[in-house]
């Protein structure tokens, strides 16, 4: 943790943090709403189904999505709750950030690294696409910071192993892709898996992965288990829009990240995983 943020009491940190990871999830939740939509950032908010300005007081994060109980005050429309829930996530990795920072140029980075893929993670979940302009911006982001690393004393030899790791973890998922032709991943998910690599190192590559996989495969269960209890009794009502089997496609992306944060953050190894069970 960077010292002039250890210098400050654990409580009063974590609420600064939390509080800036909220509003800027706010933020990403206007951008991923009008991203390739040809509308500026600096536009009005606005009810998507009514279109009446929102007033200050309906634009705080978190509070007036639960003050206004998910609802338009003007039409009473349901607000996605993916505004919420996209705000609740990026407070919450805001803080996990600070409270791993080994410095305030890392803090940065890891704030800017989550921010960008939370808004590749929901826009893949709603889209089932991974724009190339975020991928590109994930890896300007990781490689400036590794050229940083090196300006400080690491050495160059751990960013070539972390190159030949990056381009192991791309040419793996790879083969999937083309042994599938693209139907157990996309050829986006190739593209992303370069540059977190790079994010978590050589030592962190296989883990990743191989967390991701798990994560999919757990997520996976769930969603059939919890439709199948949802339809239960009641045949003609449908949990998700579509009925999910185990062909459907499923966006690949948010495990991927889910794997690289938890290597990321919390330094979690497979290997030793497998061997204390």
């Amino acid at each position: 943790m960077p010292q002039l943020i250890a210098d400050l009491p654990t409580s009063f940190l974590l609420i600064i943090a939390f509080g800036f990871g909220i509003i800027i999830g706010s933020f990403l939740n206007v951008y991923l709403y009008r991203f390739h939509t040809g509308k500026s950032l600096s536009g009005s908010s606005h009810c998507l189904s009514c279109a009446t300005p929102l007033k200050f007081y309906e634009l705080v994060p978190l509070f007036s999505y639960l003050f206004l109980r998910g609802r338009c005050r003007t039409c009473s429309s349901l607000v996605p709750s993916r505004y919420f829930l996209v705000e609740l996530l990026t407070g919450i990795l805001f803080v996990i950030c600070a409270l791993t920072a080994v410095d305030i140029v890392s803090l940065g980075y890891t704030l800017i690294l989550v921010s960008i893929l939370v808004v590749i993670a929901v826009y893949d979940i709603y889209h089932m696409i991974i724009p190339d302009e975020l991928v590109l911006a994930l890896l300007s982001v990781v490689l400036l910071y590794e050229f940083y690393q090196h300006i400080i004393g690491l050495p160059i030899s751990v960013f070539a192993w972390n190159l030949l790791a990056a381009f192991s973890g791309v040419l793996f998922l790879f083969a999937l892709w083309r042994v599938s032709n693209g139907k157990w991943i996309g050829f986006g998910d190739v593209k992303l898996v370069f540059p977190l690599a790079m994010a978590v190192g050589y030592m962190g590559v296989f883990s990743m992965i191989v967390l991701s996989f798990w994560i999919g495969a757990v997520v996976g269960i769930a969603m059939l288990g919890i439709q199948k209890f949802r339809r239960r009794g009641q045949p003609h009502l449908r949990f998700l829009p579509q009925q999910l089997t185990m062909k459907s496609a499923v966006p690949f992306a948010p495990f991927l990240i889910l794997g690289c944060l938890a290597v990321l953050f919390f330094e979690v190894n497979v290997i030793d995983l497998l061997i204390f069970t």
